[in-house]
């Protein structure tokens, strides 16, 4: 393939950090012509499709074609059958025209099937054209290098589909992503797997392969001409499966032309498998050759690649022994230790080393708590002397067995370990709880005198809510830190119910150690007024420069700067601090005042 002298490795230099080609047209979005067309008979080829699947439910995929440019040849399929004959089609080419793909088995059936999609085509009073097609006369279209008829099946409007035409479609916008970039470079693209089997399904994996000429690159290495390629075919294809808006989770293989002709002279079985599978989607002439040089046995590995892959059946024993070896001193080992870890750490102690995990557990829960069977530490104990011993050389093989042994008990432990873990949770729930049962009426008897718990809650209301002081909101968090402790006791507190509790009631002691600092400013009656601003009434506190107002259920404090006339937060802590150093006497003017209002508003009043 001749090209200027490396113009492959410029491309990709020129394209780093560059935006990517323009993406083609959703092909998920009809043409305007599709959608004058489709607006007319919509509701007739719904009704066709829900009345084919009914009389025909192994059908694979109903599509409509999208229209022809004028004069140009039809790009519907050609081999295979056709619903209503070639030559009505000539003839009718402004009708819409419909793909129907079926399986492979039904081939026999042709004649019939299309006997009765004519029926139904007749029955909803549809004039189209209809095209019956296998999955395998759909790939043939591919063998022959049809590619604009395949491109046009994977345009259609899905009337129904139960994958293939939204793989399709996803791998052809792919496609020309790719092709738009290194159009000149692409030997060939390839789909397999899943979808060439005919078994593709809305959210099956669309398997492609690339393969590039890189066979006049002479400006960067091999290794680094694959990172980029694939880099950036990978982004196409997360591109073409947003385009394409299917589920369909496109999985490409990118090869260099210069590696894949090595890879198919060593009979790579990858290799071998995707040239005897695949099916071209787009092809500059080497993917089938190699297909048919492949079926007449032409294509043979050399002897250095069957003494290789001999070699790798040698190696299997010794393999599966590493393997073995791996799993106790690497899988088992972290798996056993990492949730240990995290169980000490949930009952509150700090992250220990493995070295110090197994000491700590049977200290720990064992002795101290009584939590946890002294038999499991022993079972954490094989582990971790097992892995120790193969680590230092100890020990040089483990067999089959042992591992099997092994992960009984590690099962076991596991298990063991997450009934554990949930006996941690309810003993933490359980301090929880109690803290802040103890800490609120702390502070309660701090604020109202020594009393027992009814009592404390019924001064609570009489002094504090009764009176305004404190919101019924308030009253009755208090009461529910008091049902928590008792429903605790019982077990019939959840996490998520303690996680409400320790909130609502940080929230509900905030709020009480604030009134109480409140009350206690506002023996300083000198620089204090009750004001109205609206229908709300607050508390203003008025001072040379600076004025604070506390107001709303919160009792949010906001601080005014006289002199630079704006508003800011501010809190308790501050307000108390100024009172301290505040004078006995206060002259509130007008003037005073009029700056007020102009912070506050013009509904701003004092309450005297």
């Amino acid at each position: 393939m001749a090209h200027e002298e490396d113009n492959l490795s410029k491309e990709l230099e020129l394209t780093e950090g560059s935006k990517m080609p323009a993406a083609p047209s959703p092909m998920k979005e009809l043409t305007p012509e599709m959608k004058k067309e489709l607006s007319k008979i919509k509701e007739k080829i719904d009704k066709f499709g829900k009345d084919v699947v009914k009389k025909i439910p192994y059908v694979l995929s109903i599509g409509l074609l999208p229209a022809l440019p004028h004069m140009a040849q039809s790009a519907g399929p050609r081999a295979g059958g056709s619903g209503q004959g070639q030559g009505a089609h000539d003839k009718e080419k402004k009708k819409p025209e419909l793909i129907i793909v079926l399986p492979d088995e039904k081939v026999k059936e042709i004649k019939k099937i299309e006997k009765d999609l004519a029926e139904i085509l007749k029955k909803v009073d549809l004039d189209a054209t209809f095209f019956t097609r296998t999955t395998q006369e759909l790939w043939q279209t591919c063998f022959d290098g049809h590619y604009a008829d395949m491109d046009r099946i994977s345009m259609s409007y899905p009337v129904h589909d139960k994958g293939i035409l939204s793989a399709l479609r996803v791998a052809s916008i792919h496609k020309n992503l790719v092709l738009r970039k290194f159009e000149r470079y692409v030997t060939s693209y390839v789909i397999a797997g899943s979808l060439v089997r005919g078994q593709a399904t809305k959210t099956s994996d669309v398997d492609i392969y690339v393969v590039i000429d890189d066979t006049d690159v002479k400006r960067m290495s091999r290794y680094e001409l694959k990172e980029r390629l694939r880099a950036m075919i990978y982004s196409y294809a997360f591109e073409a499966n947003e385009i394409a808006g299917a589920k369909n989770k496109l999985s490409p293989q990118v090869y260099i032309l210069t590696e894949f002709w090595e890879s198919v002279k060593d009979a790579n079985p990858v290799i071998f498998t995707f040239i005897r599978d695949g099916v071209p989607f787009y092809d500059r002439g080497a993917f089938m050759p190699w297909k048919l040089l492949l079926k007449m046995g032409k294509i043979k590995p050399s002897q250095e690649a069957i003494d290789n892959f001999m070699l790798l059946g040698e190696r299997v024993g010794k393999k599966v022994k590493e393997d073995l070896n791996r799993i106790v001193t690497e899988d088992i080992y972290w798996g056993v230790i990492t949730p240990s870890q995290a169980a000490l750490m949930l009952y509150g102690l700090p992250p220990p080393t493995p070295r110090e995990t197994v000491e700590l557990m049977d200290k720990t829960f064992v002795e101290k708590e009584g939590l946890l069977e002294k038999k499991y530490i022993k079972i954490l104990d094989k582990v971790v002397t097992l892995y120790k011993d193969y680590e230092h050389g100890r020990l040089k093989e483990v067999k089959g067995k042992d591992v099997d042994e092994l992960l009984t008990e590690v099962s076991e432990y596991m298990q063991r370990l997450k009934e554990l873990v949930k006996q941690i949770e309810k003993k933490a729930g359980e301090n929880t709880v109690l803290k802040i049962h103890e800490d609120a009426f702390s502070l309660l008897e701090t604020i109202l005198g020594k009393g027992v718990e009814q009592r404390l809650v019924d001064k609570f209301k009489e002094k504090l809510v009764d009176r305004g002081e404190m919101t019924q909101r308030s009253l009755e968090v208090l009461k529910e830190i008091v049902r928590a402790k008792q429903d605790h006791k019982k077990g019939k507190l959840s996490r998520q119910e303690i996680d409400r509790v320790r909130k609502d009631a940080q929230e509900f002691m905030r709020a009480l150690t604030e009134h109480e600092q409140r009350k206690n400013l506002l023996l300083t009656e000198k620089s204090r007024f009750r004001i109205k601003i609206g229908e709300k009434q607050a508390e203003l506190f008025i001072f040379a420069d600076e004025a604070f107002l506390i107001a709303g259920e919160k009792k949010e404090v906001l601080k005014a700067d006289l002199k630079k006339k704006k508003l800011e937060s501010s809190n308790m802590e501050e307000l108390a601090e100024k009172l301290k150093n505040a004078p006995k006497e206060l002259e509130l003017g007008l003037e005073k005042i009029q700056e007020l209002k102009k912070l506050f508003g013009k509904d701003f009043t004092f309450l005297f």
